[in-house]
């Protein structure tokens, strides 16, 4: 099983630009102005995002949630590492630079789709590539985002276990259907007579018991007004459909699936990382939000049961979550599966589609397709990644990427903004250190189960480019040799001179 990525500190700018010069002084004076002001572009964007780096399922948690499913079935799993045993990724070996700055000439031959732009740059990923830590399979793209040009290709279009990387489609393929400013409702209706109240889940898994309260006071407010002090409590939670239940089974790192919840049905009152699991989140809310209705004097007599809203009632309350854009970058930089999936339904249901498993797959898929990425082999069953017959390419990871880096879809930019920091933000504030030369120069999202191990992001390279990777494992056997090796990839492509 894998260990429990712990939230960063985050503070004010003042905090961490003096953390980039006092902890970090190697990493200023190692760059050029160029890659100096890039990173600290980048650095700003992560405080940008400061305020979703809120509580999530993490995506080492998807190993210890595979490793509960396979002990239930085979008595056997993957080995547990306690938190900071993961080693720093060894620096990229030195090589000299294996990418021209913007605007140098090229005398590039031609090339196959699967063959490197430059000498100098499969000289350098193809040994770290090789490297036996990597498992039995791996592929891997390098896409200049500029030029949409791929550099770099090693089975690039093979359909592998994504992991959690896959939560870049299901995020791209939801603010492509909804657009960043959609928020997900929580809505409270009321019959004619205003005696029957029900509470309407529209699958916003960050309601909180703050939300619920100005729900309950907003909605005792209106029956008073209607001269109504006691209520028959109903709540509807008919926005998705499908088992509740991930196919992995119930795990500490995903709740069983509802229209309603709160607090992602976290138990322990734990802001992210596991946690113990409600098995009924929407009746667990809704009991919440009956007290609350008492508190502030409306009786509910038996409390609340499960029931449709009237299509005759009239909504007296409503609750909106945070707009897209702020869930796609929690469910990034935390890798937070509640919200992944809650994304896939929210898309499916915007295609008109089942809000389910399936149905969220389909969406996503031709979402995606709307966009013209390469989807041969491609198959999403879930929005998390936490389901193994997940299968994505590299190729479909970088150009996701570069596709959002595309001046002509600033509506995608939170898919970037939300990609953890390397050495500083979400499940890379531990991975990347001062001598890996990537810490600030990397974003990217990580995948882990049990024998897979994934990276994908961007990079800021020598010259300023800004490229989009994907590098993907499977048959691992020592999950933080395999971090490690796919962070020494990426510290290769940013620092290419070292």
């Amino acid at each position: 099983m894998a260990e429990p990525v712990k939230r960063p500190s985050f503070n004010p700018l003042s905090a961490l630009k003096g953390r980039i010069l006092t902890d970090h002084p190697s990493l200023r004076n190692g760059l050029s102005d160029r890659q100096f002001t890039a990173v600290s572009a980048v650095l700003g964007l992560a405080l940008a995002a400061g305020a979703v780096l809120a509580a999530g399922p993490w995506d080492s948690g998807q190993r210890k949630a595979e490793q509960d499913w396979a002990a239930a079935r085979t008595r056997t799993g993957g080995a547990h590492h306690e938190p900071g045993t993961l080693a720093a990724p060894a620096p990229a070996p030195s090589a000299p630079a294996v990418l021209a700055p913007l605007g140098a000439a090229s005398g590039d031959a031609p090339r196959t789709a699967d063959a490197p732009a430059t000498a100098p740059l499969r000289a350098t990923l193809d040994p770290l590539l090789r490297n036996p830590a990597l498992g039995t399979r791996r592929s891997a793209v390098v896409i200049d985002t500029a030029t949409g040009e791929r550099l770099y290709g090693v089975a690039a279009d093979t359909p592998m276990t994504p992991a959690s990387t896959i939560k870049i489609a299901t995020t791209v393929a939801a603010l492509t259907a909804l657009g960043p400013d959609d928020r997900i409702p929580t809505t409270v209706r009321a019959s004619k007579d205003l005696r029957t109240v029900t509470l309407v889940g529209g699958g916003d898994p960050t309601l909180d018991r703050a939300a619920l309260r100005t729900l309950a006071a907003d909605t005792a407010r209106a029956l008073k007004d209607g001269g109504v002090r006691s209520v028959r409590l109903r709540y509807d939670t008919s926005a998705y459909s499908g088992p509740a239940l991930h196919p992995i089974g119930p795990n500490e790192n995903i709740a069983p699936l509802s229209a309603l919840m709160i607090d992602e049905g976290r138990l322990d009152k734990s802001s992210g990382g596991p946690a113990p699991r409600s098995e009924d989140p929407a009746g667990d809310a809704a009991d919440t939000f009956g007290k609350l209705l008492e508190q502030a004097g409306v009786d509910t007599g038996e409390g609340a049961a499960p029931g449709r809203a009237a299509a005759t009632s009239a909504p007296v309350a409503r609750h909106l979550s945070p707009p897209l854009s702020a869930l796609v970058e929690r469910a990034l930089t935390n890798s937070d599966n509640d919200i992944a999936e809650a994304l896939a339904r929210r898309t499916a249901h915007a295609a008109g589609r089942p809000a389910d498993f399936r149905g969220g797959g389909q969406a996503v898929t031709a979402q995606l397709k709307k966009l013209g990425l390469p989807l041969k082999g491609v198959t999403v069953a879930d929005g998390s990644g936490l389901d193994r017959k997940d299968k994505v390419t590299a190729a479909l990871l970088a150009g996701l990427l570069a596709r959002a880096a595309d001046p002509g879809h600033p509506e995608l930019r939170p898919v970037l903004t939300g990609l953890p920091v390397a050495g500083f933000s979400g499940t890379l504030s531990g991975r990347y250190t001062t001598a890996s030369g990537g810490t600030g120069l990397i974003r990217a999202k990580t995948g882990t189960l049990t024998g897979v191990n994934t990276l994908s992001g961007t990079v800021v390279a020598p010259g300023g480019r800004l490229l989009a990777f994907a590098f993907l494992a499977s048959g691992t056997t020592a999950p933080a040799e395999a971090q490690s090796a796919l962070d020494s990839l990426a510290t290769a492509l940013a620092s290419g001179h070292r």
